[in-house]
């Protein structure tokens, strides 16, 4: 697996967190090493099961959609159960999660798994003192059972503080974008924060054995904890680099014969970012200026997203405005060369695609589809 680079500065910011610019040029090497290691995977025929457990919004599924970005979703499935249906209950435990282990030269992610018994359900009461105990007396002779049978069984634990626990429940309840994460569970488990400690550290008293230990993931800050997580992903294997045949592409073959029909009488979809002028586009496609108002408004209280950067690319759940700043100066009120101030203060995403005097591709109107 390769080395960092010198970089011949300062990888953390004065939020003392990850640079956004060193975790995406880090990543994007990382993403090399996970694209070898899903091929030796499948090449070996090995079962790769990984659990990703913790507290909510400890960033497990932000971890997972990482390290899955560049991965084959045939080879590389994720796994997320919801509630167990009523004909579930009376099931052997273990019984519906053993159904999406993995076949030969697979990998399974499980955004939470069978823990949910000693976590969520111990201090939610869904399982009764009975049920909890047995579990615990049988999940390590479960996962030995698996890891006999031929199965890799890894578990991380991503811990977060109760402070940016905090600072990443409020990112969910103003960003709209995330909104759907915030659920009554988690006011639940933001005022039971000592009985989920407890039911960890009970947890990890049982099932944190030589065979398959806990690897904890401190999480405060989600880019340094994503490249920690996938780094130790990688070192638990000796994968090798799979070679591939040497492939030359000759000419296209002749296209005679065969006449296509119009392209006219195909239906496309409206194409909405042809105008470059941004202030007519402004007025016919951009959002109403009370709603822009109320966007500004949430950021200027620094309630920590961007809607440019998407539910996990840019600012973490609850970072402020100060590491953005690491990087570029403020945009608002800033006037760009050529530049009528009005359209440089517009949100990012009211801007058509290109701008004035862009040309449009060549044969735009070909038939391509």
């Amino acid at each position: 697996m390769h080395k960092i680079k010198a970089m011949g500065k300062k990888i953390i910011g004065k939020s003392g967190k990850l640079k956004k610019k060193f975790y995406e040029r880090e990543l994007k090497q990382l993403f090399v090493e996970l694209v070898k290691l899903q091929n030796w995977v499948k090449n070996e025929r090995l079962k790769v099961v990984i659990l990703f457990e913790g507290r909510d919004a400890a960033g497990k599924g932000a971890a997972i959609k990482k390290i899955t970005v560049p991965l084959n979703p045939r080879i590389s499935r994720v796994v997320a159960l919801g509630v167990p249906t009523e004909r579930e209950k009376t099931q052997w435990y273990f019984q519906r999660y053993v159904a999406h282990l993995p076949a030969a030269g697979e990998m399974v992610f499980f955004d939470r798994s069978w823990y949910n018994r000693a976590g969520v359900e111990k201090v939610m009461g869904y399982c009764n003192e009975e049920e909890y105990w047995e579990f615990l007396r049988s999940c390590p002779s479960f996962e030995r059972m698996l890891m006999r049978s031929g199965i890799t069984l890894i578990k991380y634990w991503f811990s977060v503080s109760e402070e940016e626990q905090e600072k990443r429940f409020l990112n969910r309840i103003h960003n709209p974008t995330k909104r759907w994460k915030f659920s009554p569970m988690d006011l639940v488990s933001r005022e039971r924060w000592v009985d989920y400690s407890k039911a960890k550290d009970e947890m990890f008293s049982y099932t944190d054995t030589k065979q398959a230990p806990w690897h904890v993931v401190e999480s405060d800050d989600k880019r340094r904890a994503q490249l920690n997580c996938i780094r130790h992903l990688l070192s638990l294997f000796e994968y090798r680099e799979e070679d591939f045949p040497v492939i030359e592409l000759g000419p296209r073959p002749r296209k005679a014969g065969y006449v296509r029909p119009p392209i006219e009488e195909q239906t496309f979809i409206p194409d909405r970012y042809q105008e470059t002028d941004a202030k007519a586009y402004k007025e016919t496609e951009g959002c109403p200026g009370k709603e822009k108002k109320e966007k500004r408004k949430n950021k200027e209280k620094g309630k920590g997203w961007d809607e440019t950067a998407g539910a996990d690319g840019g600012l973490q759940d609850g970072e402020e405005g100060q590491q953005a700043g690491e990087e570029a100066p403020e945009a608002a009120g800033r006037e760009e060369p050529g530049r009528p101030a009005d359209a440089a203060a517009e949100e990012p995403g009211e801007r058509p695609a290109g701008e004035a005097g862009d040309p449009l591709p060549e044969g735009q109107k070909e038939n391509n589809t």
